[in-house]
């Protein structure tokens, strides 16, 4: 597998950290008593649901001949491969040989199994490289944990690289002009001055002349996971719970594509939170997906090179914090020491 220091610094920084959690789909993707190929941090998985809902994560890998597994039969609590029948368990075990039962391979621990969590109706996974295959401490986003807290998540995949997608949201600024006509983007001035505040899981990146008007501040969160918490200011109109928060994360799942992920969160139960979703289902959702559009449109449009023709200023700090975070991590995750520009 190509999760390994191996790498080159920028194959890690272009493909996904390492040694972390990452979103990879939304659980309905997997049915009880399913497989389904995916493509993350630029490797195929397979991800295998048993029939009372446990679900895992293997290499698309399997260990005989390196056929896909994924084009295999799910057998309940294993996948037999489709080319000679080899039988792989949920933790990469392999039980059974057909063609040679007895073969030196059965028993063995042959193919790469991910720890993995399903949390807001996401499966997460644990990406390891050789030297750090057990999973780091996971503390989860309070919104998608806390039981006053109703999240609605909303998944979508664009043609563009990782970095792009968390750069946008760590660029606040940007609500001002490319979301201006929108519903809860269009009022406040489309001038401001920024300023970084630290955390002890991140750092906040935030107007220090505006707030509770646009998308004025964000949080970067490091706990295990990489995400980003925002608000974004709702009228009485839109029912109740306040202002609207977004949990945002972003699956890298190879060079040129990204999963993302948005919980859509108020603080509200009992009656009020009947009322939030339904409001949410029939009125408000589809507006957001139009919000959703137009960063995609503008992020798939952006040139692969676009961070190399730049001449950033004040605006772009909270960008220029977060590339050269992700830029050393990845050079600490590769034994080549090559340089990220």
């Amino acid at each position: 597998m190509a999760l390994t220091t191996k790498a080159t610094a920028e194959h890690i920084y272009t493909t996904g950290l390492r040694n972390q959690w990452h979103p990879v789909v939304p659980s309905h993707f997997v049915a009880p008593g399913a497989m389904r190929k995916v493509t993350a941090l630029g490797e195929d998985w397979l991800l295998f649901r048993k029939a009372d809902g446990t679900v895992s994560m293997l290499a698309d890998r399997c260990p005989h001949r390196g056929a896909p597994l994924s084009l295999g039969k799910h057998l309940g609590d294993r996948v037999a491969c489709w080319y000679h029948g080899v039988e792989v368990d949920t933790t990469g075990t392999v039980t059974s040989v057909p063609g040679l039962p007895g073969c030196n391979l059965e028993g063995k621990a042959l193919v790469t199994s991910l720890p993995v969590r399903e949390v807001g109706g996401a499966i997460l996974a644990y990406f390891g490289d050789e030297e750090h295959p057990e999973p780091c401490e996971l503390t989860l986003p309070e919104p998608l944990v806390d039981d006053e807290i109703e999240a609605i998540l909303c998944y979508a995949e664009w043609d563009c690289n990782w970095r792009f997608g968390m750069e946008n949201l760590l660029d606040p600024m940007h609500g001002a002009f490319l979301h201006h006509d929108s519903h809860t983007m269009f009022d406040g001035e489309s001038q401001a001055k920024f300023r970084i505040r630290e955390t002890d899981r991140g750092y906040f990146f935030e107007k220090t002349d505006q707030r509770g008007v646009n998308f004025d501040w964000v949080e970067l969160c490091r706990t295990g996971i990489d995400w980003v918490d925002l608000s974004i200011p709702y009228p009485p109109s839109a029912g109740p719970g306040g202002a609207f928060g977004i949990v945002g994360m972003a699956c890298p799942v190879d060079e040129r594509r990204t999963g993302v992920f948005f919980w859509r969160y108020r603080k509200v139960s009992g009656w009020q939170r009947d009322t939030w979703r339904f409001l949410y289902k029939t009125l408000i959702e589809e507006r957001h997906w139009e919000v959703l559009e137009q960063d995609r449109v503008m992020l798939e449009a952006m040139p692969v090179d676009a961070d190399q023709y730049e001449n950033l200023y004040q605006h772009d700090l909270g960008v220029v914090r977060l590339r050269r975070l992700y830029q050393a991590q990845a050079k600490a995750q590769s034994k080549t020491a090559s340089v990220v520009g």
